[in-house]
């Protein structure tokens, strides 16, 4: 039977729950304030700080900066630190943000909630410039291991106040034309000559893709408008499938962003295309379709995963997927390298593989129109983890490494994250870039908020 409380005694039990939360809570900015009170200071200090003035819409403005060591090298830690000032009350939910950028290869990593005033709170930070009282100077200390993927003497370090899809505006200082202030460059020691030029670039890429947290959602709907999507690990501009070398000039080109949880893995693909091709109706073009009555999207414009969970590269059970602009799939699983293959329609390897695959696709033009000028287009999926049948690593574990390739493809060719070099077809699993499943990377990457490296990435606007 249901007990009821009296007025009386629910009244007093209410009153004792907020005596414990206030106390709690009176403990807890007690405690906060000790640990920061360190960061705060009077004015500027005068020993070791670079001065600068960087003004962010007259609230607050970087007025000095240090940089220890002066060059680090990929694997060592750099600690930076920048001196805030605050000139007017910010509002609630505005935050600090870095986003560490490599001007020459385009690639970016983020240090959002690095430091302790920049500690997460719920949707806010420790000692955010929600919190800043006027005239005081603020110490947000950042520490940060050059990336191996580094290759060029300079980092940018890129940093700004953001709140949801805005960011408050640099009216003074050297920023970047977004409102992100480029203060610090860490020098890496590196030439700039690993960068490959010629067919000469024999290692293959790797990459630790972006885990979720549990509070992470997603619609896949081909916009990347998810908060997560523009923090997560990307692959850089692909290059020459070929040689290796940067492809600027090809009539396609693209990159990925790659995220997991414990269910699924998550593929962004951005396609640069002046041109889309599809058209296929099976009607209209039977001998476009395999012996399977799958499309044969390569022979137009597609964007294309090849899969290798075992990640042994030695192109045992591995799996394709390719999705058009028209949202069209291919999708096969193979026992070995091109293995089973028929005919000229094929099959092509098991085409009966149940992908269970989820896609959606935002075409920046005129599908089958060449009177126009068209951008390119967008592909987002995610692969249940069940998908990889026959796989003991799937779904991953932390540390596991898989063997993965992305493509962006017209008429049977195109552009790659790892390049094939000649030894073989698109199949070659053993010159497929490397994903590693690292956990550690999730609490930071899953709550940046706006890594622009595509048009529609820069519209998020942070």
């Amino acid at each position: 039977m249901r007990k009821f409380l009296s007025p009386r005694s629910a009244a007093l039990v209410l009153a004792l729950a907020s005596a414990a939360c206030i106390s709690s809570s009176k403990k807890a900015n007690v405690e906060d304030r000790e640990r920061t009170k360190d960061y705060v200071l009077a004015a500027l200090p005068s020993d070791g700080v670079t001065k600068v003035d960087v003004n962010f819409e007259n609230k607050v403005r970087i007025v000095g900066f240090k940089v220890s060591p002066e060059t680090a090298a990929p694997g060592t830690e750099v600690k930076i630190t920048y001196y805030w000032q605050a000139d007017a009350p910010v509002e609630a939910g505005w935050k600090l943000f870095t986003h560490v950028h490599e001007p020459k290869t385009d690639k970016y990593d983020n240090l959002d909630w690095n430091g302790v005033i920049r500690e997460q709170r719920g949707e806010s930070q420790l000692l955010g410039p929600d919190h800043w009282e006027k005239g005081k100077v603020y110490v947000d200390e950042q520490t940060y291991r050059v990336p191996d993927w580094a290759t060029q003497p300079e980092l940018e370090m890129m940093v700004g106040v953001w709140k949801d899809n805005a960011r408050l505006r640099v009216v003074n200082g050297s920023n970047d034309g977004e409102n992100r202030a480029i203060v610090v460059r860490v020098k890496t020691g590196l030439s700039g000559q690993d960068v490959p030029k010629t067919g000469s670039h024999e290692a293959t890429p790797s990459m630790r893709p972006t885990r979720l947290a549990a509070t992470d959602t997603i619609t896949i709907d081909g916009k990347a408008d998810e908060a997560f999507w523009a923090g997560a690990a990307t692959t850089g501009p692909f290059v020459d499938v070929g040689t290796g070398a940067e492809a600027p000039e090809f009539p396609v080109s693209g990159s990925a962003r790659v995220a997991y949880n414990e269910t699924k893995l998550f593929v962004f693909l951005t396609v640069k295309s002046e041109k889309i091709h599809g058209g296929f109706d099976k009607a209209k073009n039977p001998g476009w379709f395999t012996a399977g009555g799958q499309p044969k999207l390569w022979t137009r414009d597609t964007a294309e995963l090849m899969i290798d969970p075992d990640g042994d590269g030695d192109n045992k059970n591995y799996f394709e997927i390719q999705v058009n602009p028209e949202n069209k799939i291919f999708k096969s699983r193979f026992d070995e390298y091109n293995v089973p293959k028929g005919g000229e329609n094929g099959p092509f390897g098991h085409e009966d593989w149940d992908a269970k695959i989820e896609s959606r696709v935002t075409v920046h033009g005129t599908v089958d129109k060449d009177d126009d000028k068209d951008e390119g287009y967008d592909v987002e999926l995610a692969i249940p983890w069940a998908s990889f049948t026959g796989s003991e690593n799937a779904p991953p574990k932390v540390g596991t490494s898989w063997r993965v390739n992305f493509y962006a493809m017209k008429d049977n060719g195109g552009t790659s994250w790892s390049p094939i070099l000649g030894q073989g077809n698109f199949h070659k699993s053993s010159r497929f870039g490397t994903l590693t499943f690292d956990a550690t990377r999730s609490s930071l990457l899953s709550k940046f908020r706006g890594l622009p490296t595509a048009e529609h990435f820069k519209s998020l606007n942070k």
